[in-house]
Order: structure tokens, then C-alpha cells, then sequence
């Protein structure tokens, strides 16, 4: 411990000695030295990128609008038990092809032919007691008439008479209640078509007008599909044109088939925002379910100006808010220029503001730049001949 001490001080004795001896010149440069070790490198300078350009024209715009379709049935019904009870067996599956009046499902009726009994008893019941008040009152007639009995005697019998008609009647009425009450433990096809959902099996309990299958009705076939709500208008004035829309057969080569414009929603879906169309495909060969494209020719708009979809970007802080990069010539550097976007003409977007023609603006390489840098054109020839 004594020995490392020593050289401690030994050591600071020599630094203090060679600083003694050193020039003033010698201790700047060493200062200097010392400065230069510490100070931070200086940054690298920016890049100047590579980008695509295009000059802003006045087009036009227009082309067609596509949207994804389902084919479906004009008519389909939810069909269900017009009486509560338990389910016992099902006779259709999905896809099944029925016929009107086919027994679908069957509940169990037990406690329904109970209750047709129960009713045929009493309306026989009642039926016997309307027989014994007639036959009363032609005996109670025959006194009127002999003047055994008053005027009033005997219209008190009549009265009695007409209530038990009535009596007899109502049973009878409820008795036929009863038996159908029975016949709808049998749950049959309203119509001949397809069975497109099975919503209940065997054994479950249902109430009366629980969903059990659900039946696409032979006929007339509507292309289904949804639009936004900048669209609803315009094909709202095309309900009832003949042909107004073009649908082709998704993944299938051949000529588009016409369709017209048969509904439109009054409102709009909660969730998604957007309205159900239905248009009439006539008697085009088309399958249930089978996905269409349905095309609507969009009016020509002139004097727009239409960019491609990659020189849009989105201002910082600005999620709403769309935004171009123009070039300057002069001084090749960027500058952002906010857009307001109108829409899409295929794989272009349209402009509504924002350009003028004349302007350069950057279409590739828009996400890598910063205001005011210095950028270069792309040259395909000499990317090519690059190793």
C-alpha cells in the first residue's frame, strides 16, 4: 500500500515537472488535441434521393365503378313452427332442393292431439245438449199451442235453445283450432326451392316463429350488393332503367349480363355505413350465392386533374388531411402541397384542389422525403446498367 502511494506521487510530480518545462505553444496544442477528442463528429449530409415526377394536366374523368355482388334469391322466407314444441326430427339440409307442400320438420305432438281431443269432446258435448234444447222446445211448442204453457214460457225456451246453438257452434270452432293446431306440428315448404340455412336442430325447444330453415324461392335471381353513400343518389335515378348496370361472373370469362336497378335502401346499415342495392339479373344463368361483378358506368367530369395513388400522403399530425410533394425545378427541392382527394377513377385518384397544370409533382419515393430536400430525377437507363 506504502509502495503504490509513492508512485502515485511520483507520477504527479513528473506530470507537474513536464508541464513546468513544456512552451506555451505546446500546452495550446495539447489543449487543442484534448478538444478535438471530445467534440462530437459532424452529421452526415442528407441524401439527395432519387424520385419520379409528373406535370399536372387537366383530364378527364369518368371510367366505370366496381363493386363486389352476391346472387340471391328475389323471394326468401324464414321458415318456422306456428306452435311452440319440441323439434324431433328435420327432414331438410342445406342446399336440399324441396318442393311446395314437402314436409321440412316435424315437432313432437303428443300434447297438440291432446288438445284436438279434448276439443272434438266438447264440441260433441255441446252438439248433444243443442239437440236435447231443440227437441225441448218443439215439445214446449206443442203446449203454446194446446195453451198449457204462456207466450213467455215459451220464449224463454227459445232463448235457451239459440244459446245452446251458440254453444255447439263455438265448440265446434275451437274444435277446428285444435286440429289445426296439430296439422302445424308439421313444418312444410311454402314453395319449390332451395333450402340456403338450417337454424334449429333436433331436440331443441322452440317458440312459436323461432327461425328453423330458411328457403330460397324458385324465380327471378337479384344481384346484392352495397354502396357508399356519395353513390346512393345517383343509383337511385337509375331504379327501373333497363340495363342501367353490367354484372359479369366473377373468375369466369364471357360477356357482361345487364341488370337493372330493382331497390335501393332507405337507410343506411349501422354497422358498416353503407346502402343495400338490389338489382334484377332477369333470366340470366346464374347459381345462389355465386359472386358477380357489377359495374356502373360514372358520367364523364372534364377539367380534373387525376394523379396516381402513390404520390398521396398524409400530413404529420393531419390523419384527414392528404398531401403531394411539388418540385421545384429551379432549385430541386421539395415542398408539401395539401390536396383535397374527390374520389378515384380506377387506379387514379381525382383532385378536387390544390393543383394547378404546370406544377411537378413527386409520384414515387414519397414516404423517404422531407420539406425542403434536395432530390434528383430517376434515371431507368442508369438504374438498369447498375451492377
Amino acid at each position: 500500500m506504502n509502495l503504490l502511494a509513492a508512485g502515485v506521487r511520483a507520477g504527479s510530480l513528473n506530470a507537474r515537472a513536464l508541464l513546468a518545462r513544456s512552451s506555451p505553444a505546446m500546452l495550446a496544442t495539447f489543449v487543442a488535441a484534448l478538444l478535438v477528442g471530445c467534440s462530437k463528429p459532424a452529421p452526415a449530409p442528407e441524401p439527395v434521393r432519387a424520385v419520379r415526377t409528373m406535370t399536372v394536366t387537366s383530364g378527364v374523368a369518368g371510367g366505370t365503378h366496381d363493386f363486389a355482388a352476391e346472387v340471391r334469391a328475389r323471394t326468401e322466407s324464414r321458415l318456422a313452427f306456428r306452435v311452440p314444441g319440441k323439434m324431433v326430427s328435420r327432414q331438410a339440409e342445406l342446399g336440399q332442393r324441396v318442393r311446395a307442400g314437402q314436409v321440412l320438420a316435424r315437432l313432437d305432438a303428443g300434447d297438440l292431439a291432446l288438445g284436438e281431443q279434448a276439443a272434438a269432446a266438447a264440441a260433441q258435448a255441446a252438439a248433444t245438449q243443442h239437440a236435447l234444447a231443440a227437441a225441448e222446445f218443439k215439445r214446449f211448442q206443442d203446449l203454446r199451442a194446446q195453451g198449457f204453457i204462456s207466450a213467455w214460457e215459451l220464449e224463454r225456451r227459445e232463448s235457451a235453445l239459440k244459446a245452446t246453438q251458440a254453444q255447439a257452434e263455438q265448440a265446434r270452432a275451437q274444435a277446428d283450432v285444435q286440429r289445426n293446431q296439430a296439422g302445424y306440428a308439421a313444418l312444410t315448404a311454402t314453395a319449390a326451392g332451395v333450402i340456403t340455412a338450417v337454424d334449429a336442430e333436433p331436440g331443441a325447444v322452440l317458440a312459436a316463429g323461432t327461425p328453423v330453415l330458411r328457403l330460397a324461392h324458385d324465380g327471378p335471381r337479384d344481384a346484392v350488393f352495397t354502396v357508399p353513400e356519395d353513390g346512393v343518389t345517383a343509383l337511385r335515378a337509375l331504379i327501373g332503367r333497363k340495363a342501367a348496370l353490367r354484372v359479369r361472373a366473377w373468375g369466369a370469362p364471357g360477356e357482361a349480363l345487364p341488370a337493372t336497378v330493382r331497390e335501393v335502401a332507405a337507410a343506411a346499415d349501422p354497422a358498416t355505413r353503407t346502402f343495400l342495392v338490389k338489382a334484377d339479373l332477369g333470366a340470366a344463368a346464374v347459381q345462389l350465392g355465386q359472386t358477380l361483378t357489377v359495374s356502373i358506368d360514372q358520367p364523364p367530369r372534364p377539367g380534373v386533374v387525376k394523379l396516381p395513388l402513390s404520390a398521396l400522403m398524409q400530413q404529420q399530425g393531419q390523419s384527414t388531411q392528404s398531401a403531394v410533394w411539388l418540385l421545384d425545378p429551379a432549385s430541386m427541392t421539395v415542398k408539401v402541397q395539401p390536396v383535397v382527394v374527390a374520389g378515384a377513377d380506377g387506379n387514379e385518384v381525382v383532385v378536387a384542389s390544390g393543383l394547378s397544370p404546370g406544377q411537378i409533382v413527386v409520384t414515387a419515393g414519397v414516404h423517404v422525403l422531407t420539406a425542403g430536400q434536395k432530390v434528383r430525377l430517376y434515371a431507368a437507363s442508369s438504374a438498369a446498367s447498375a451492377p
